[in-house]
C-alpha cells in the first residue's frame, strides 16, 4: 500500500502563497497546508481555510527568520537582543546553538504553544505540525515542541528524513546544484533515530518520511513526476511551496520566489493525478492519516 500527503507550506506568508495553495488544492493534488500563526497574510489565510473545508491544516512553527509571538524578554534564547522583535537566528546559527545547548527548551515550548493556540483561536482544527526550514529535526528541539503540541491536542507530526535514495542518479545528472542539497539531507539523517523515539515515547503519528526536500526551489513538472514514479511502499509526505511571485513576495525575505509558481503548475497538471492514480497512490490529507491512525 502507498498513501501520499501532499502538503503546501507558508500558508498565510503572502496573499498569493495563500491564492496559490488554495487553488493547487481544489484544482491539483494538495491535501494538507500547514499555517503560518506569524505570517503576514495569516488573517487571509484564516479566511480561506474556512471555504476550503476538506484542506487539512497544520501549523507551521517559526523559530527563526520572522517575528515570534511571544514578547522578546520572554524567548531571551531565541529573539534577537536588544529591542528588536525579530528571531535571532537564521538557520546556520540557529543549528549550531540548538546542537550545542544553547537555546532554552521551555522558550521553545512556550513560544510554539503561542503559535499553535493562535490558529486554533480562528477556528481552525490543527491536525498536525512542522516546522519552518525543518528545525524540528534536531532533537533538543523537537522535544519541547511535542509537548506543545500534546498541550495543544495535536498529535501529528512531519517526519522530516527521507528516503535514502529519493531521485535517481539521472536526475541529479540532469541538474547538478541537487548534488549539494542532497548531501546536506542525507547528513541530517543522523538523527532519525532520535526523532523517531521521541515520537514514539510522546504517542506521536508521523508518516513515514517526507518527500520533495530536495527538490525546494528547483521543483518543476519533470522533477515531481519522477518523484512519484518512485514513491516507496508505505504512507509518505510530499512537501512543496505553491504561491505566485507578486510584489508580496518579491518584498519578502525568501529564495523561494519564480520557483513557487513552477511548482503550481505542477501540481495542478492533470497529468500528476493520472500517474498517482496509474501508480495505485492513494492521495490523503493529515486528517484523514491521524484518522486512519487512531482507529488502527
Amino acid at each position: 500500500m502507498r498513501r501520499l500527503i501532499v502538503n503546501a507550506d507558508d500558508f498565510g506568508y503572502t496573499a498569493g502563497v495563500n491564492r496559490a495553495i488554495v487553488e493547487a488544492h481544489t484544482q491539483g493534488i494538495v491535501t494538507s497546508s500547514t499555517l503560518m500563526a506569524n505570517g503576514p497574510a495569516f488573517a487571509d489565510a484564516a479566511r480561506l481555510a474556512a471555504t476550503a473545508k476538506e484542506l487539512s491544516i497544520g501549523s507551521h512553527i517559526v523559530l527563526i527568520d520572522g517575528e515570534p509571538l511571544l514578547a522578546p524578554h520572554r524567548i531571551r534564547t531565541l529573539a534577537g537582543r536588544g529591542t528588536t522583535s525579530s528571531f535571532r537566528d537564521g538557520l546556520m546559527s540557529f543549528a549550531a546553538r540548538a546542537i550545542s545547548g544553547m537555546i532554552s527548551a521551555d522558550e521553545i515550548e512556550a513560544e510554539a504553544k503561542e503559535q499553535i493556540r493562535k490558529i486554533q483561536s480562528a477556528g481552525i482544527a490543527v491536525s498536525h505540525f512542522d516546522t519552518h526550514k525543518h528545525t524540528h529535526v534536531f532533537p533538543k528541539v523537537l522535544r519541547p515542541l511535542l509537548r506543545a503540541a500534546a498541550a495543544c491536542g495535536v498529535k501529528a507530526v512531519r517526519n522530516p528524513f527521507g528516503p535514502r535514495r529519493p531521485l535517481r542518479s539521472s536526475e541529479l545528472l540532469a541538474k547538478p546544484s541537487l548534488w549539494k542539497r542532497t548531501v546536506e539531507v542525507r547528513m541530517l539523517r543522523a538523527f532519525a533515530a532520535k526523532f523517531q523515539t521521541a515520537v514514539d515515547r510522546m504517542g506521536f503519528s508521523t508518516p513515514d518520511g517526507t518527500l520533495g526536500i530536495e527538490v525546494t526551489g528547483v521543483l518543476d513538472e519533470r522533477l515531481f513526476l519522477a518523484i512519484a514514479e518512485s514513491i516507496p511502499e508505505g504512507t509518505w509526505e510530499f512537501v512543496c511551496h505553491p504561491g505566485y511571485n507578486d510584489a508580496d513576495l518579491q518584498a519578502a525575505n525568501t529564495r523561494l520566489r519564480q520557483s513557487r509558481e513552477l511548482e503550481l503548475r505542477a501540481l495542478t497538471l492533470p497529468e500528476a493525478r493520472h500517474l498517482l492514480t496509474e501508480k495505485n497512490i492513494e492521495l490523503i490529507s493529515y486528517r484523514e492519516f491521524v484518522n486512519a491512525e487512531c482507529r488502527s
